[in-house]
Parts: structure tokens; C-alpha cells; sequence
């Protein structure tokens, strides 16, 4: 057994493994070269969280769902390269949105810079991913336009907030649907699409990707609580200090409201203060960590991961789908 970097992924084949670290390289090489530009300037801020690093993620999904068909067709690597890139692009956006300062263990953008060359750093990696995603057909333009409108979507339900009357939950559900689910099911849609894999492949790992989408999101809410900042590569609280509710705030809040506790009472208080004074932010962070809302939202990262797990049933037995099915079990250990 194999340990696939970055993610951490173990593979159980060698094969398997040198196609997929032979595609991931592939795709790093894909990155650099889509966001190098005649202005230097333009590169530098490029490829700024490029050579940050990162999970690679989403590639490595659609490297192994391209294992249901022709792992080395030509347009595997591109597509993932397609959705790393749209991934990046919204790194900078949401970091501007956020005011956030760390990404990936290095100055955010917006912080190195500026929020307008955050902002437009972010517009040129979606021209890049466009001019390569030309390339990949219609039906490829389709649906990753399709995807990009519920990520941004997402995106702007989670601004708006809740409609009077809807259930927070829900509609935070429904926001990272459009917002993380939307891209991680395009990649496993990608990967078997551009394989040449069966139709019927390519819905499953599409649901798959929805799924396990959701279940990253859930897993990313825990560890900007539960983490360090060596851990998470972003600073701890990020959410808490930016008032954005995430899962464990959402569930703390209904706990809250259902029992009316004294002391989940004034945790939400405090949450729904200022916490750009660092001691309240302490605080917020340490009493967070401590409240059952967070073990809540650990098991709702359990549950779907295991929903994206069953989901893979209908394929054949190969040594791809038991990556894919340790992939879930990958973003679980995340949480602890």
C-alpha cells in the first residue's frame, strides 16, 4: 500500500498508483504553464497559491475516474487542470470576500497585495481555464458552465442568507451543494467523461462527487474550529472572526434555541459579537472546540461520506473504485 501525495490517498496497486502520480504531475506541470503570462507581474500573482501547494484534490478525482475508461485519453489531464484552476480562481475571491490573510500557509493575495489584484488574479485564472476548457468540446463548455453558476449561486445564497422562514441548515446545505459540490462532482464527471467511460459511470461518480463534495465542506468547517493553522494552512477561526455561520455555529444556534441553555445561550451571544478583538476570538474558538455542536457536524461528515461510499455499489470491483471508497474514509480522518 502506497501513499499518494498530497492528499494522502493509499493506493493498493502499483499501477494504479503511477497513473495516478504520473497524472498528478501532469496537471502540476498544466498549472504552471496555464498561468504563466507575458507580464511577470501576472505570473508571480498566478501562480502565487499554485506553488503554495495544496490537496490537489480535485485532480486526483478525476485521475481516478478516468480508471473506468482510458485513464491516458488527451483530454483527462486537461479537465483536471480545468478544475483546479476555476478552484484557485475562487480561493482569491473568497479570501478578498472573507478578509482573510493566511491561504496555504502563505500570505493570502489580497494580503501579499491588494484586494483588486485578489480580485482580478482570480478573473485571469477563470480566462485560463476557459481558453483550455474551449478546447474540450460543447458538452465540456456545458457543464462546467452549468457548474461555475451554482458555485457562484452558492456563493451568493451564503451572502444573502436565508429566506424568513427557511431552515438554516438546509439552506447552508443547499449553499455548499452550489459551492464545493458542484466543482467536486464536476470532477469525477470530468474524469470519466473525458475516459470515454459508460454513461451509467459517469452519472454514479458524478453523484459520488456531489456527495462527497458536501462532506470536504462539512470536514473544512470542522478544522477552520478544530485546527491550528499548520494543520488547516489557513488561520484558525477564519469563519468565527468573518461572522460566517457555518455548520457547527447553525447547529449550536438550534441547540440554543431548542433547550435554551444558559450557556449556549451566551456562546451564541458572543458569536454574534465582535470577535475582531483577538481575546474574544480566543474565546469564540476555545468554547466552539468544546461544544457538542462541533461532534455533531463531525458525524454529518461521517454520514456523507458514507452516502458517497454507497453510491460507488453499481461499479465493477477494481482497485480504482477501492480508492475512490478510501477517499471518503481520507476526508472523515481529516476530522478525527
Amino acid at each position: 500500500m502506497t501513499v499518494v501525495e498530497p492528499f494522502g490517498l493509499n493506493v493498493r496497486d502499483q499501477a494504479l498508483e503511477a497513473d495516478v502520480q504520473a497524472g498528478l504531475a501532469a496537471v502540476e506541470a498544466g498549472l504552471l504553464d496555464a498561468t504563466k503570462s507575458e507580464v511577470p507581474f501576472i505570473t508571480e500573482a498566478a501562480q502565487h497559491l499554485v506553488r503554495a501547494g495544496g490537496k490537489r484534490f480535485r485532480p486526483l478525482l478525476v485521475m481516478l475516474a478516468a480508471q473506468f475508461g482510458d485513464p491516458y485519453a488527451p483530454g483527462v489531464v486537461p479537465s483536471a487542470v480545468v478544475v483546479e484552476l476555476t478552484h484557485l480562481a475562487t480561493l482569491y475571491h473568497d479570501d478578498v470576500m472573507d478578509e482573510a490573510e493566511v491561504r496555504r500557509g502563505v500570505d493570502s493575495a489580497n494580503k501579499r497585495w491588494d484586494n483588486s489584484v485578489a480580485v482580478l488574479t482570480g478573473d485571469f485564472l477563470f480566462a485560463r481555464a476557459s481558453h483550455i476548457l474551449a478546447d474540450l468540446g460543447p458538452e465540456a463548455v456545458r457543464i462546467q458552465a452549468e457548474a461555475f453558476e451554482r458555485l457562484v449561486t452558492g456563493q451568493i445564497l451564503e451572502t444573502a442568507g436565508p429566506r424568513d422562514g427557511r431552515d438554516p441548515v438546509g439552506h447552508y446545505l443547499d449553499v455548499i451543494a452550489g459551492k464545493t459540490g458542484s466543482l467536486i462532482a464536476v470532477s469525477g464527471r470530468f474524469g470519466a467523461m473525458m475516459s470515454g467511460a459508460d454513461e451509467s459511470v459517469v452519472n454514479i461518480l458524478t453523484q459520488y462527487g456531489e456527495r462527497l463534495g458536501t462532506a470536504f465542506q462539512l470536514a473544512d468547517d470542522v478544522l477552520d474550529i478544530a485546527s491550528d493553522s499548520h494543520e488547516s494552512g489557513k488561520t484558525p477561526g477564519t469563519d468565527l472572526r468573518e461572522g460566517i455561520p457555518t455548520l457547527p455555529v447553525l447547529r449550536l444556534r438550534a441547540q440554543a434555541a431548542e433547550h435554551g441553555r444558559p450557556d449556549d445561550l451566551a456562546l451564541v451571544e458572543l458569536l454574534s459579537g465582535d470577535l475582531t478583538d483577538d481575546a474574544r476570538h480566543a474565546e469564540a474558538l476555545r468554547l466552539m472546540r468544546a461544544h457538542p455542536a462541533l461532534e455533531q457536524v463531525r458525524q454529518d461528515t461521517v454520514r456523507y461520506a458514507e452516502e458517497a461510499r454507497a453510491s460507488l455499489a453499481p461499479l465493477p470491483e477494481c482497485f480504482a473504485k477501492t480508492a475512490l471508497e478510501e477517499l471518503c474514509g481520507a476526508v472523515v480522518h481529516r476530522v478525527g
